[in-house]
């Protein structure tokens, strides 16, 4: 049982790894088309630079509405390199 515990959860965190959108998909859809928990912006319509700015701005404090506190946990690890990569994995 501990194997498969075990295992699983390197599963995941391999998947969590490569790719950086994974803990997002769960609010804001896997193509980021979601209006999150009802209250945020659909981010797929968002420009890079725009997206990049605010995942920056929930980082630093300077951003955010109604989900400000469950953003700031999520971004808090985050560099810019994986925003970027988050950019360009979900804005066309």
């Amino acid at each position: 049982m501990k194997k498969i515990i075990i295992a699983t959860t390197v599963l995941a965190a391999s998947f969590a790894f490569a790719n950086p959108y994974a803990k997002c998909v769960a609010c804001h859809g896997a193509n980021g088309e979601k209006v999150a928990l009802g209250k945020s912006k659909i981010i797929k319509d968002m420009t890079k630079a725009d997206f990049v700015a605010a995942l920056k701005g929930y980082k630093d404090g300077t951003y955010g509405g109604p989900q400000k506190a469950l953003m700031v946990g999520q971004v808090k690890d985050m560099d810019e390199a994986t925003m970027n990569a988050i950019a360009d994995l979900i804005i066309k």
